[in-house]
């Protein structure tokens, strides 16, 4: 595994205080606005913030099935933080970008990919990643060869469940990349599963 490059405590703190501005002005917002893409936007980078508050040790990371409660997030003070080790963060990643994965492979049409050799569907490939990322401590045990999610398996979950899902997922992965170091900016944080 590459040694990665945790951003300095102090960048971690002001990326969080900039979230919290942005999820009180969308949480302001929410009544008259709350159906702008600015404000969902903003909203939900309420996980990117709580994940922040989780390497900060600030805050408890729920599971990938449930998300942080936004306006706790954007009222949690920032004082007395320390930053997690490297091999947690970097732990918390792979978990972070495993989930945003299932997310993202259960938007493909099995038909247009190609398959790694030795595997005929995607949900072979799905039960094979679910049963090795449980082993390596990432993810839950599997159930039915799938991630388990909202009390089912993950390829049965609702259309409204798989969105909260690949949401939850993507905003974490893209908190836990930039902690990581990953892009320059937080705007270029690459997410690629």
């Amino acid at each position: 595994m590459a040694r990665i490059r945790v951003r300095p405590q102090r960048d971690v703190v002001e990326r969080c205080r900039a979230l919290q501005d942005d999820v009180r002005g969308a949480l302001r917002r929410l009544e008259t606005d709350g159906a702008h893409p600015e404000v969902v936007d903003a909203l939900w980078r309420g996980e990117a913030l709580g994940t922040l508050l989780w390497a900060l040790q600030l805050q408890a990371l729920p599971p990938y099935d449930k998300p942080f409660q936004t306006q706790e997030m954007a009222a949690v003070s920032l004082d007395g933080p320390e930053l997690r080790p490297a091999e947690e963060l970097e732990a918390e990643r792979e978990a972070a970008r495993l989930w945003h994965w299932r997310a993202r492979t259960s938007e493909l049409v099995p038909a247009s990919i190609d398959l790694p050799p030795g595997y005929a569907t995607v949900d072979q490939v799905v039960a094979a990643t679910a049963m090795r990322g449980y082993e390596q401590g990432a993810l839950p045990s599997p159930v039915r060869g799938d991630f388990p999610a909202f009390g089912k398996v993950y390829r049965h979950l609702t259309p409204v469940e798989r969105g909260e899902a690949h949401s939850i997922a993507l905003e974490r992965h893209r908190a836990l990349n930039w902690v990581c170091g990953l892009g320059e900016r937080w705007d270029d944080v690459p997410v690629d599963t």
